[in-house]
């Protein structure tokens, strides 16, 4: 599939990229959390990440002054297995280049949406990238061998567990954790956790 850059106007639509961040000290607190030996890790927030000067920085400008998260993605991904949403924009910050996989959410159509919808687009590392809340996304896919490490900016306590409630709306059944909605690939391992499997069309892979 083609990849566009998070600079092409392709992207417009999905996100932009935010400007006048210094990025270093974050990407080095970054590089200094050991890889998983497999697979992805996430972690909603990790102090030695909130402890640097962007964080404030990103909570008060980026986020309009809403109190903020500021966690990591990474790991070894090649694979779209997922889609989430949530009700604000996500920022991602890459100590390494990543790849976006992403769609619309109008696109999804009682509950489906095929996966030729979804594009890509590669970040460079230290790009402040905000992708919207009506764009669809998940796992970053790292560009080599050596993985990926990105950081992963959403209000706080996002992507936590808590009880789900009793459904209400057709949407309720995509609810997967605190202001996170999931549509899962059957080839996922989330799928096989019990997620909502709304993805038809291949598990995509770059």
């Amino acid at each position: 599939m083609t990849i566009y850059s998070v600079f092409d106007p392709e992207f417009a639509e999905y996100g932009k990229v935010l400007t006048g961040y210094d990025t270093k000290e974050l990407i080095d607190a970054m590089n200094n959390v050991a890889m998983p030996a497999e697979g992805v890790a996430y972690e909603p927030w990790i102090d030695s990440l909130e402890a640097t000067g962007i964080f404030k920085e990103l909570g008060d400008n980026a986020f309009g002054g809403m109190p903020i998260e500021l966690g990591m993605c990474w790991g070894y991904n090649k694979a779209l297995n997922c889609l989430e949403y949530h009700r604000n924009s996500e920022i991602n910050i890459g100590a390494t280049d990543f790849v976006l996989l992403l769609a619309k959410q109008e696109k999804i159509i009682n509950g489906k949406l095929d996966t030729a919808e979804v594009v890509a687009f590669r970040a460079p590392a230290g790009a402040v990238v905000e992708v919207y809340a009506t764009s669809l996304h998940y796992a970053p896919c790292m560009v080599s061998d050596e993985g990926f490490r990105v950081a992963v900016v959403l209000p706080r306590n996002t992507n936590t567990d808590f009880e789900k409630p009793a459904d209400k709306d057709p949407e309720d059944k995509l609810l997967w954790a605190r202001n996170k909605w999931l549509i899962a690939h059957p080839d996922s391992s989330e799928a096989a956790q019990g997620a909502y499997v709304g993805l038809e069309g291949a598990n995509i892979s770059i």
